[in-house]
């Protein structure tokens, strides 16, 4: 039979027949597209002819199309529907692929061509795009190594072999033990849960074929039980779980592989000439230097501890008031800052989740993007990887645009977090090719599923990472849609998020689950209101997070990871009752691949422009003004990474931001 993995696609919109793989079908054909692309590349490398955009450049843009499809399945069921058959898989390919991607840059026939049209860029007559395509394949080729040659040329191919395994262990060690440990409750312990705290708690125990509902390291499960569940204990007990991932011993233990990602990282930077991995991996993003870094984000702590450091005062008081006497605790904070707003704003996130139905927010973020940019939605009828799983075409005037997927719930299979991915991207050449783009959420399942405030906020978030995928419009896949620098790529999630606060859209789409009520003004009032509380919390976590991460990058590598953090902690007065949003055994955005190794800072280098560009609407005509949401696609979304971020957001705003609307955004403005 023929593998549905290489075959042509005769689905609608040519989406995977998720139906007809089996995973039995993998190997066979990562095998054979691996041999494919592997002469694809060499042929172009060996091509008698001179060096030309089209034989090499445009060429090697072509190369690869049937690893790419076989891929871009696997991985997208690696991350969201995991099984023991697929994590073997993973750990198979990854060192393959890694020597795939050695072979490619280490190609030197190859990379002499690449030189070759690079020296001559001025002659050759490129389209803009086309210039760009070619100075970021010839950066990548030599970031790479590919100018390297004898022991260090090998040397660097044990290290990227090396790291994509490290990568892949990390990954799988802390999905075991998210997958692994719950806590059993009984009906005494959910005195005091909000019923869709119950409902969710009963579910999950279900799914895993239990009587008792039980907590698990979910984190739409264990945010909220810290927030609600009256028992210090099993607070401490669940915090204590949750703090652990990846710290537990044995063989998911993840301190001994981030120490030697770390090390295997400074030996890669050092080998390509630079003075640390930091400075190697800034290079390419906006900020470009760790310094530039360092300021933004103590611009930020500063204030933000202060804010925090009150706020700990206040909430210490109340914990006083329960009679408890001891040290206000990284268990507690949640549960007396969620007392506090009830208190303060009358705010009962109880009384707001039933507004918050998932597939209400869905339409409110729909209805968003027809307004700015004109996008329409149907749902589609196709079979795919999970039953949760649903897809919509997306179109506009009547012209296809893409094919949008959603996977919102959690299960014991899927990778904690949430993700926006495109199982293909947006490209003209070789062929013309619409998106198909999934967002991936952990939220509690329910009937309705209902989603608290910060849910809401991450399904818009990640809603905005698919209009950067869905709204592309570049000749060439390798820059199209959030192929962008990485301090950049957030710009668009974290600016729609703000669409989710425009009164309009919560007064039209947050209905109540049972009534169909409209969210009373008063309780909207509050929502908003109550928008930077308890930011000063929210702030020291992410941004302690983003100091150690930067701090691990800048020399030479810690004999003892979780020493250096401490250290690193200490250094900037961590207060005791917060901890970092991702301690090192669990920080996976830095060591399960080096995408946001050195980069975990973009997120607020991102939110800096995201408050500046959404107070140009406001500056305008409003949220949903039409020349800014014109000049938002023209300049941001559509155009991918084909001209220089700085040079894209001075297009759209005339100006880059300082961090005053950032401040001013969070709340922490003295």
């Amino acid at each position: 039979m023929t593998n549905p993995l290489l075959a042509d696609w005769a689905t609608p919109f040519e989406i995977a027949p998720f139906a007809r793989i089996r995973d039995e079908d993998f190997a066979p054909a990562f095998d054979k597209a691996l041999e494919l692309a592997q002469a694809e590349v060499r042929a172009i490398g060996d091509c008698s002819a001179s060096p030309t955009f089209a034989n090499t450049i445009e060429a090697l843009e072509a190369s690869g199309k049937a690893l790419d499809k076989v891929l871009s399945v696997f991985f997208s069921l690696a991350g969201a529907d995991s099984n023991p058959k697929r994590q073997e898989l993973q750990r198979s390919f990854s060192p393959r692929l890694a020597a795939h991607a050695s072979e490619i840059y280490g190609n030197k026939a190859l990379y002499a061509r690449i030189e070759a049209l690079w020296e001559a860029r001025d002659t050759l007559d490129l389209t803009d795009e086309q210039r760009r395509v070619l100075m970021l394949t010839h950066r990548g080729f030599r970031r790479a190594g590919a100018a390297l040659t004898g022991n260090q040329d090998k040397r660097m191919r044990q290290i990227m072999s090396r790291l994509a395994e490290l990568g892949t262990a990390f990954t799988q060690n802390l999905l075991a033990d998210e997958a692994a440990w719950y806590m059993a409750l009984s009906e005494d312990d959910l005195e005091g849960l909000p019923d869709f705290l119950v409902n969710a708690a009963r579910s999950a125990g279900a799914e895993k074929g239990l009587k008792n509902p039980i907590v698990t390291l979910s984190r739409s499960l264990i945010v909220p039980f810290l927030q609600f569940s009256p028992r210090r204990d099993l607070r401490e007990k669940a915090f204590t779980a949750w703090a652990a991932r990846g710290a537990n011993e044995g063989a998911t233990d993840n301190r001994a592989i981030a120490q030697e990602t770390l090390a295997l990282r400074q030996e890669r930077a050092a080998l390509l000439g630079y003075g640390s991995f930091a400075d190697f991996k800034l290079e390419t993003e906006m900020a470009k230097t760790p310094a530039a870094v360092q300021k933004l984000l103590m611009d930020v702590w500063g204030p933000a501890k202060a804010q925090a450091d009150r706020d700990a005062e206040v909430l210490t008081t109340m914990m006083r008031e329960d009679g408890i006497n001891g040290d206000l605790a990284p268990w507690d904070w949640r549960y007396y800052a969620e007392k506090r707003r009830q208190a303060e704003h009358d705010l009962d996130e109880a009384e707001l989740k039933p507004y918050l139905q998932l597939d209400r927010m869905i339409e409110a973020a729909f209805s968003c993007a027809n307004r700015l940019f004109g996008l329409e939605f149907k749902a589609l009828d196709v079979p795919l990887y999970h039953a949760d799983c649903r897809a919509w075409e997306v179109t506009r005037e009547g012209r296809h645009i893409a094919v949008f997927i959603g996977d919102y719930f959690a299960r014991g299979s899927k990778r904690s977090g949430a993700w926006c991915s495109a199982m293909r991207g947006q490209a003209k050449f070789p062929k013309v090719q619409g998106p198909v783009v999934i967002n991936v959420c952990n939220f509690a399942k329910g009937d309705p599923a209902l989603l608290s405030y910060d849910d809401a906020r991450t399904l818009f978030h990640e809603f905005g990472h698919a209009l950067h995928q869905m709204l592309s419009d570049v000749t060439y896949e390798s820059i199209s849609g959030t192929s962008v620098a990485r301090d950049f790529v957030e710009l668009p999630s974290q600016l729609f998020e703000h669409w989710l606060e425009v009164p309009e859209v919560l007064g039209e789409f947050a209905t109540h689950a049972e009534t169909g009520a409209p969210m009373p003004r008063d309780m909207l009032d509050k929502v908003l209101g109550a928008a930077t509380f308890d930011m000063g919390f929210q702030t020291v976590e992410y941004v302690a997070s983003a100091l150690v991460d930067l701090a691990f990058h800048e020399g030479e590598a810690p004999h003892d990871v979780m020493a250096k953090q401490q250290e690193i902690l200490k250094n900037i007065g961590m207060p005791s009752a917060i901890a970092m949003r991702h301690a090192t055994p669990q920080f996976a955005h830095v060591f399960s691949g080096d995408g946001y190794s050195s980069g975990y800072y973009s997120y607020m280098w991102s939110e800096v422009m995201d408050a500046d560009a959404f107070a140009a609407f406001e500056e305008a005509g409003g949220p949903f003004d039409p020349e800014r949401a014109k000049a938002l696609e023209k300049n941001i979304l559509s155009t991918g990474g084909s001209r220089d971020a700085e040079a894209l957001y001075i297009a759209f705003r005339g100006r880059l931001p300082g961090v005053e609307a950032l401040l001013k955004g969070r709340g922490l403005t003295a």
